[in-house]
């Protein structure tokens, strides 16, 4: 974003407060000048007042009873005549759905742009996210914690290289209150749907509750691993025991001495169980597919280092772009098929080595396909979890739930008190969490049903004012996603100021642009590790990649540095 972005926003402020505080002063003001002006009665004048009153109480029941029906029916059309004044009601500059990382960096950007009128709108009761929902034993994230954070908002605290989900959640409260966020989010607010008036260049969002919240500009920020899911596993419903799914762990449940089963062993299942087996009587291991394993180098920050990046921010700086040119050379091991891909599988295979000492193990976690195909798992006590006295490793397929347990394709049924699933999320690859609806009846879930496309995977053609984060082909399979998202926030502020600015009713991408830039796009994936054959949530079951960026970050920072009004429909208000 430039240094010479406007500041003020007096086209742009919301309906002053102070406003009403004046109407009700003023009201206030009259009632009292009112009573003190009423001429005191004489006591005999009251008896008259009185004598009258009742005779106007049985008149006015009556009264009352005669016209009781017509004021229900009256009653009947107040109620849409109220919600259509709640629908009538100022729009904000900018909706955005969601208060998670997205939501939060979209709302800090929004505001050092100087647009103050946004509203967010967060399903839960509180602000995180993913980070806010996934709360199992070890959790945490495989990038360092200071490259996985925004640039603009550093934290000199960390306290580790890779820090847990709790100091993670703490940094996103932070950004709340340091960037006074609060006043914008309204809570326990579930949007069902999402709709463009055409006719009024507004966007509506519908909650859960009925209440309609429009916006000139709407901003879909709820995160792609936002819904958690069960596996569609037959017998699901007839297993007696405790079912508990990662992302919504039940932190009442004992653990101690029982049978527990993890199924998944992606990267919430290898985080999951070296913790579970450290209390479990018996801990199994169903284990679809064996990942790349590579080692992780955590290590605690020093309180000298913490002093230095406080003193010195630059330094924490140069920290995070060592940590970014490192990663950024990775992409050449994971994203293509290159010298380096053999010097990653390579080091996989000796952390493998190192740690697992029977052959027949070994054998059983060593992974049939090129790296970078399915997401690199970083972990340095998984391995030995498998190996512990009370952990089995089964790589048998599940042929179903039973009441007492899982059955394999190998006639076995393991007894299980309760099944763990880390079995991911419903990523939105060819769907929408709720319905998105544009020009002319057009619904985004009916477009991406092959999967789903965007321009820079931002915005759609036919869904004009609307920004999408964390959108098709954004995804890194080697950097930070702050990093991509970095970019795709400051795109997004741009397109909205020009909308707001520019006092258009609409900025559409233009179709033929959105088809070229996505050719392109299948074009590069094709030639990729994502691409290479292996099946993984990066793909669509037809093996359709609506997930990933083939390149660099700095190429994806490059598609995003500029915005060509060219490739957009400006229609003025």
């Amino acid at each position: 974003m430039n240094d010479d972005t406007p500041n003020s926003n007096e086209s742009r402020v919301a309906d002053q407060p102070e406003v009403k505080a004046q109407d009700n002063a003023a009201n206030n003001g009259a009632a009292k000048n009112a009573a003190a002006k009423a001429p005191r009665k004489k006591a005999a004048a009251k008896k008259a007042t009185a004598k009258k009153a009742t005779a106007k109480k049985a008149t006015a029941k009556k009264a009352a009873a005669r016209k009781a029906p017509a004021k229900k029916a009256t009653a009947k059309k107040a109620a849409p005549q109220k919600a259509a004044a709640k629908r009538q009601a100022k729009p904000a500059s900018v909706v955005i759905v969601g208060a998670g990382f997205a939501g939060l960096g979209m709302a800090i950007r929004l505001k050092q742009a100087g647009v103050n009128d946004f509203v967010i709108l967060e399903r839960g009761d509180r602000v995180g996210g993913t980070w806010r929902d996934n709360t199992y034993p070890g959790a945490a994230c495989d990038i360092p914690s200071n490259l996985y954070s925004y640039s603009f908002a550093p934290n000199p605290e960390w306290s580790r290289s890779f820090s847990g989900s709790n100091e993670i959640l703490d940094y996103i409260h932070y950004l709340v209150d340091e960037f006074d966020l609060e006043k914008h989010i309204r809570f326990n607010c579930n949007v069902t749907d999402l709709s463009f008036q055409e006719k009024a260049g507004l966007w509506e969002a519908t909650l859960e509750k009925g209440e309609v919240v429009r916006g000139r500009t709407a901003v879909m920020a709820q995160g792609p691993l936002s819904n958690a899911s069960f596996p569609n596993i037959e017998g699901l419903e007839e297993f007696e025991g405790k079912k508990i799914h990662s992302a919504r762990w039940d932190h009442d449940y004992d653990f101690t001495g029982k049978r527990v089963a993890v199924i998944g062993t992606g990267a919430s299942g290898i985080q999951i169980v070296p913790e579970l087996v450290k209390t479990v009587g018996k801990l199994k291991v169903f284990q679809r597919t064996p990942g790349w394993v590579v080692p992780r180098p955590d290590f605690k920050t020093p309180d000298w280092h913490k002093k230095l990046f406080k003193k010195v921010p630059a330094s924490q700086k140069a920290v995070r772009q060592a940590l970014f040119w490192t990663h950024e050379t990775m992409a050449m091991a994971v994203i293509w098929n290159s010298p380096l891909t053999r010097v990653a599988e390579r080091l996989s295979l000796a952390h493998l080595h190192n740690q697992v000492e029977d052959d027949w193990m070994r054998r059983q976690l060593t992974p049939d396909f090129r790296i970078g195909c399915k997401r690199v798992l970083v972990s340095n006590d998984y391995y030995p979890a498998l190996q512990k006295d009370n952990a089995e490793l089964i790589t048998w397929p599940i042929a179903r739930l039973a009441p007492n347990g899982i059955r394999t394709s190998d006639g076995v049924e393991h007894q299980l008190d309760c099944i763990v699933f880390a079995t991911g999320f419903d990523v939105s690859k060819s769907g929408t969490p709720f319905p998105v609806k544009g020009l002319d009846g057009r619904r985004l879930d009916e477009e991406w049903h092959g999967g789903a496309q965007a321009y820079k995977s931002i915005n759609v053609a036919g869904y004009p004012n609307l920004f999408l984060t964390f959108g098709p082909n954004s995804g890194p399979g080697h950097n930070s996603a702050l990093v991509y998202m970095e970019s795709q926030l400051d795109y997004a502020v741009k397109g909205i100021l020009r909308i707001l600015d520019g006092n258009l009713k609409m900025l559409n991408v233009k179709e033929d642009v959105q088809q070229r830039h996505n050719q392109r796009l299948q074009k590069r994936l094709a030639k990729t590790n994502w691409n290479s054959g292996c099946k993984s949530w990066y793909l669509t079951e037809d093996g359709f990649n609506a997930t990933m960026f083939p390149g660099f970050a700095t190429q994806y920072q490059r598609q995003m540095a500029q915005f060509e009004e060219q490739d957009y429909q400006l229609v003025p208000a």
